[in-house]
């Protein structure tokens, strides 16, 4: 079992100080950007509330995106995101923020979801906001599983490689409702049959994301199916706006980049020679 650690990346000695993220109002209109590529999914939405709705926690009218997404992400991205801008009649300086999927995730789909954010957020000078992917999972499903307060969700997404993202969440909305989720389990990259081994997470366990189909048999619990998709996103970006989480565009990276990316000849033949004696 291993932890992931964020990416650290060294400052120059003569850069820029970051500028001041632009504050949000609660009580005023919200328009938001929301993207994720680190799966094989890529979704794009944009949320839009009307003064005071956002801050009271409640939904936004949404146009929204699901397609193919890690290596194919960085040719549909950016025109996606211009279609759903113009379906919502809105220019990109309208928009607020823009929210991404930080990670875990997908190596290529994680830095192209990054760059395009920062490439938009820069020119509009608009803050972002870094979203835990295996957060936004748990909020996936929380939206067609209802969940009473101190709740545990268990996220876990295909890391690839015949290993899985795991990472344990509670359920705390915020008075009034908002939504908003406690880390309890920090995320772990672990091989599907030492899942029991994660701190925390039992063979009973209230499991979501898109492991089930992948490792079947292999997994010693159920998972039910989420992913950590925009929509999802767009719920928990008001409140996590209201709490100084967004970032200047220019500071964003994914929170995880695995050192390794791809298995060689020898261990890809190796995996599929186990898999056959499974």
């Amino acid at each position: 079992m291993r932890d992931i650690m964020s990416e650290a990346v060294p400052t120059p000695a003569d850069a820029s100080p970051p500028q001041p993220v632009r504050q949000w109002d609660p009580a005023a209109p919200l328009h938001l950007l929301a993207m994720d590529a680190g799966t094989s999914e890529l979704t794009v939405a944009v949320g839009q509330w009307q003064a005071g709705r956002a801050g009271a926690g409640e939904a936004p009218a949404v146009q929204a995106y699901a397609g193919a997404g890690s290596a194919q992400s960085s040719a549909t991205l950016i025109p996606v995101v211009l279609q759903l801008l113009q379906q919502t009649g809105l220019a990109l300086p309208q928009l607020d923020a823009i929210a991404f999927g930080a990670g875990p995730g997908s190596f290529t789909g994680l830095r192209t979801a990054c760059s395009v954010a920062q490439g938009l957020a820069l020119g509009a000078e608009l803050p972002l906001l870094p979203l835990d992917t295996l957060m936004v999972t748990a909020e996936d499903y929380r939206s067609r599983h209802p969940l009473q307060p101190g709740d545990t969700v268990w996220a876990l997404l295909d890391a690839r490689m015949d290993e899985i993202y795991v990472a344990g969440w509670r359920w705390q909305p915020l008075p009034g409702g908002a939504p908003h989720w406690e880390s309890l389990q920090d995320a772990v990259l672990v091989r599907p049959e030492d899942l029991l081994a994660v701190p925390g997470l039992t063979a009973e366990a209230v499991c979501a994301g898109n492991v089930q189909a992948v490792y079947g048999e292999r997994l010693p619990l159920q998972v039910a199916y989420a992913m950590p998709v925009a929509e999802a996103m767009l719920r928990l970006a008001p409140a996590l706006l209201q709490q100084g989480q967004a970032v200047d565009a220019a500071l964003a990276l994914p929170r995880y980049v695995r050192n390794k990316v791809a298995q060689t000849t020898v261990e890809r033949e190796a995996a599929r020679a186990a898999a056959g004696k499974a």
